[in-house]
């Protein structure tokens, strides 16, 4: 069995509206997603599962080496014809094939939930890091990724509460949206901290972000409660 990708590519693509990613990335990650690799000023970048290339291109600046691994080969096609100059790869982030202390940051942008082994996966950006490097990761807060059915975001608004069960299990379940269907792992959070943890990084940023801009009645969905989370980790110098 696939996790989907594979036959999702051509709805993703279409999904991600050019550039402008789809909303949640539009009007609720991006911004504070780009202050952050703003504020670090990294020369070389490492995007992890970085699909078309969407935020690789986002976060290009003139002296900044960039580089984007994905696993689906459709996506990294769509992302080299779109940037016939960038630096994207065939990869993921379980493996990477990159030396120790290669890059200044490493980004994974809501790709730690398609990821089987995130434990392996966090091991290996952790080692990519250089000493003083940050790993920067977008998420689905854990309990939207613990929610029940049509109450999940992704599956659009749902009325009355929202429905969380089996937080504490780790899972993968069938997710779908406009012709998309992948899987998606849910962990708890306190999985996610502890791995980060047990490599030694030390938290410098976490944020809930709020929905910025865009439709009032779609932003008022999305502050029910806050549908994305975003981490940053210091790999410490020395």
């Amino acid at each position: 069995m696939t996790d989907g990708w594979d036959d999702s590519a051509d709805a993703w693509i279409a999904d991600m509206d050019g550039d402008l990613g789809d909303w949640g990335r539009r009007h609720v990650l991006d911004a504070p997603m780009l202050a952050r690799v703003e504020a670090a000023a990294p020369l070389s970048v490492l995007d992890v599962g970085c699909g078309e290339g969407r935020f690789c291109r986002r976060i290009a600046a003139p002296g900044r080496t960039v580089i984007g691994i994905d696993p689906t080969q459709a996506l990294i096609a769509e992302a080299r014809r779109r940037d016939p100059g960038g630096d994207y790869r065939p990869g993921r982030g379980e493996d990477l094939s990159f030396g120790d202390g290669a890059f200044d940051m490493v980004v994974s942008y809501l790709t730690l939930i398609d990821m089987p082994d995130y434990r392996a996966a966090i091991a290996q950006m952790a080692r990519v890091l250089a000493p003083g490097g940050r790993l920067l990761i977008g998420n689905l807060t854990n309990f939207n990724s613990a929610a029940v059915g049509y109450d999940r975001p992704m599956t659009g608004p749902a009325p009355g509460r929202l429905a969380i069960d089996r937080y504490l299990d780790e899972r993968v379940d069938w997710v779908e949206w406009r012709g998309i269907r992948i899987q998606n792992w849910h962990r708890p959070l306190s999985a996610y901290m502890t791995c980060l943890l047990d490599q030694g990084l030390v938290l410098t940023h976490f944020a809930e972000p709020e929905p910025v801009g865009g439709d009032p009645v779609r932003r008022s969905e999305y502050r029910r409660a806050p549908w994305f989370m975003m981490m940053e980790w210091m790999r410490p110098a020395g």
